[in-house]
């Protein structure tokens, strides 16, 4: 169960670090690729954010999502110079890939195939839970 200071922390990082991914895309000529941070989960002792990012086109979200882990300690820095009035110390960041929207459009497209994804559940590949 996450507290209100949790919830609190983790809108806040949401929303800075949906901007500094964003900047750092423009700013790194990636034109035509949406970043979005989805969700940020705060540990209780407020040391580790888990930050769940969605990357559009899918098919660059791999390298993204590594190239975005190998700045991290940048993105922490930045955090920090950010927030250094509201927190005393910044989490921990650790990056996820989000893709519900890649699994959303393949559930999507099962249906419209004619396909019943509850019926053969193996028309869908498993989603690997973090």
């Amino acid at each position: 169960m996450e507290t209100q200071r949790q919830k609190k922390i983790a809108g806040l990082l949401q929303q800075d670090l949906a901007e500094m991914l964003q900047r750092a895309a423009v700013d790194g000529g990636l034109q035509g690729i949406i970043l979005s941070v989805t969700k940020v989960h705060v540990t209780s002792d407020l040391s580790i954010a888990k930050v769940y990012v969605s990357i559009f086109p899918v098919k660059e979200a791999t390298g993204l999502i590594k190239g975005i882990q190998a700045q991290k300690a940048q993105f922490r820095h930045e955090l920090a110079r950010r927030t250094r009035n509201q927190l005393r110390r910044v989490p921990e960041l650790q990056f996820y890939l989000d893709d519900s929207l890649e699994y959303i459009e393949n559930i999507e497209k099962s249906l419209k195939e004619g396909e019943d994804p509850i019926e053969n559940p193996d028309l869908l590949p498993r989603r690997k839970k973090s």
